[in-house]
């Protein structure tokens, strides 16, 4: 059959005493912690026409572009203020966004801009600058060919 203790009034008072213990020492920690962290971070104050980022992944591992880790965008826009509601929120003009649950979002290809072929060492590769849905021109990025190719081969021909 199973196993079974009774635990002296001792016993269980040392164990609260030592969890008490933990306990202050975590949030003593955590305040110290705080204390270094307040005086780097500063109030900013958004005027109407400003513009924005959006974090979207704050997760490293998140994959876009078949890119993971810190090759990976982190924040979308620059989005810009349209109306100021106060100091608690800001109103922003965007276009919405299938997000997933773990806030990242697929991103569209819209068309390719341009391509090149950049020598390595012993070979060439083909690289297709690439506009995407949601970013402007200056946004467009540099991608392999071969995995444009497959992820999309009617734009590629």
């Amino acid at each position: 059959m199973g196993e079974s203790k009774c635990l002296c009034p001792e016993t269980v008072r040392e164990t609260n005493e030592a969890i008490a213990k933990i306990r202050a020492h975590m949030i003593a920690s955590q305040d110290r912690q705080k204390s270094y962290v307040d005086p780097k971070h500063k109030h900013v104050d958004f005027q109407v026409g400003n513009h924005v980022f959006l974090r979207v992944s704050p997760i490293k591992v998140i994959k876009k572009f078949g890119k993971k880790g810190k090759l990976s965008p982190r924040f979308v826009g620059p989005f810009e203020t349209i109306e100021d509601r106060g100091k608690p929120s800001h109103i922003l003009s965007y276009e919405a966004l299938d997000m997933q649950p773990d806030l990242s979002y697929e991103e569209k290809l819209v068309k390719i801009l341009e391509k090149k072929e950049k020598a390595l060492r012993n070979k060439m590769i083909g690289l297709v600058k690439v506009l995407w849905k949601n970013d402007s021109t200056e946004d467009a990025t540099w991608e392999l060919e071969t995995d444009m190719s497959e992820q999309y081969p009617e734009l590629l021909k």
